[in-house]
């Protein structure tokens, strides 16, 4: 029996979910992750409580499906996800914003994600590594701001009607690394935190990825504990740096930049919206929308034009490789003619090499039977010995593990070998 998104979000809304895994025939824990999976949102504790005096929470809406989402859920374990659509900007844009009364106070991101930043470890250069990696894709120092910021981009989108969310892994959408450095630089042994998928705000069914993150610079620092301070104006302490060791680090500036990329790999682009003083950005959201909704046709174009290009790389790669396997074949069938005919000239020395010790063992036995029986008895006694000694040599049996040419396998070997 498949359970569809809708089904489930009708029953559990009509019902407390112990009742509705019963009839499902699962736990209400085992329920709670099937809506999770689906992207269901259940009914908050203590809902059915408040209901009965009037004062339940309203309903919120099912989130629409996107790329790679599970429609559906079955026992049997089979599965049915939102295919990605084709890149196709939307045929028009909103004229106006969502009316004011309609705008929640926080994105559901947000919401989410506020306690799992609260929660994280900090880096010893100052930046917050949450545990969690199916979060927002924010990297920063700790500043509440920036979560606001990101607040604030994701509504202005959806004021706009485009959707801000965090696609299922099926999806495959592209999040390239963030560099946070405002010079660059060499390669890092380990790279700045950030999440196993993108945050992606869907314009029409062009996905778009967000990244918000805190700008560093490189500065003169002192280890004190297990973290690094910037070293000011006046000279360190020993006793609180006794070592005097003194270097430079990329450490947060305070500042952001969100950083917006085409979802795709194939047809790559690329904005970025930075402040030179903190705060820059509040406030500019959305004109940094409608930037990016200018960019939708070239954007659409640039994928369509790498995807292009990415399926002749895929043809020539699939013309190269029937290639090399038939030339592979080629030099297998020579080698097995090779080792066949080498096989066979070997088993026809053995096999005289067994034909004349065959003879000398048969000349020698009748020689024997003319000997006296002291004599004789000595020689069947070494002649024993030297069959033994030889083994025997049995051609006839390596003829018939032969294989000729035909019977040996067109595997790939080892080239060297």
């Amino acid at each position: 029996m498949a359970v569809t998104r809708d089904d489930l979000y009708e029953a559990i809304w009509a019902e407390p979910m112990t009742k509705v895994a019963k009839r499902y025939g699962v736990s209400s824990s085992f329920l709670a992750r099937v809506c999770e999976r689906l992207n269901v949102p259940r009914p908050p504790r203590g809902y059915w409580m408040q209901l009965e005096v009037g004062r339940a929470s309203e309903c919120p809406p099912l989130p629409e499906a996107v790329a790679g989402d599970e429609l559906e859920w079955s026992r049997n374990g089979e599965e049915r996800r939102m295919p990605r659509p084709r890149p196709k900007a939307p045929e028009s844009l909103p004229k106006r914003k969502r009316p004011r009364k309609e705008r929640p106070a926080h994105h559901g991101l947000i919401v989410g994600a506020r306690e799992h930043f609260d929660a994280a470890k900090v880096s010893d250069v100052g930046y917050l590594r949450p545990s969690k990696h199916i979060l927002v894709d924010v990297y920063v120092s700790p500043l509440t701001r920036a979560l606001d910021l990101a607040n604030e981009i994701f509504l202005a989108f959806e004021d706009r009607g485009h959707h801000v969310t965090i696609p299922s892994k099926d999806a495959h959408y592209g999040r390239p690394e963030v560099d946070e450095r405002l010079e660059g630089g060499r390669e890092r042994y380990r790279g700045a935190w950030g999440p196993k998928r993108p945050t992606v705000a869907f314009i029409g069914t062009v996905p778009i990825g967000l990244s918000l993150y805190e700008l560093s610079e490189q500065a003169e620092v002192e280890r004190r504990e297990d973290k690094y301070v910037r070293v000011g104006p006046r000279k360190p302490n020993p006793r609180e740096n006794p070592y005097g060791w003194i270097h430079k680090e990329d450490m947060p500036t305070g500042r952001l930049c969100l950083r917006a990329t085409s979802g795709y790999w194939h047809g790559t682009w690329e904005r970025k919206w930075q402040e030179s003083k903190p705060g820059e950005l509040v406030g500019k959201s959305p004109q940094i929308v409608k930037e990016i909704e200018e960019e939708i046709p070239a954007i659409v174009k640039m994928i369509e034009e790498g995807e292009r290009q990415h399926e002749l790389e895929r043809q020539r790669w699939e013309i190269q490789q029937q290639k090399w396997k038939k030339e592979e074949e080629e030099r297998i069938r020579d080698q097995n003619l090779k080792e066949s005919r080498e096989e066979l000239f070997a088993i026809i020395e053995a096999w005289a090499l067994a034909k004349r010790i065959e003879a000398f063992f048969e000349d020698a036995d009748r020689r024997t039977e003319r000997l006296p029986e002291t004599e004789r008895q000595i020689v069947l006694e070494r002649l024993s010995r030297a069959r033994e000694l030889l083994g025997g040599v049995d051609a006839l049996k390596r003829f018939i593990e032969w294989k000729s040419p035909e019977e040996r396998p067109l595997e790939r070997r080892n080239l060297f070998g």
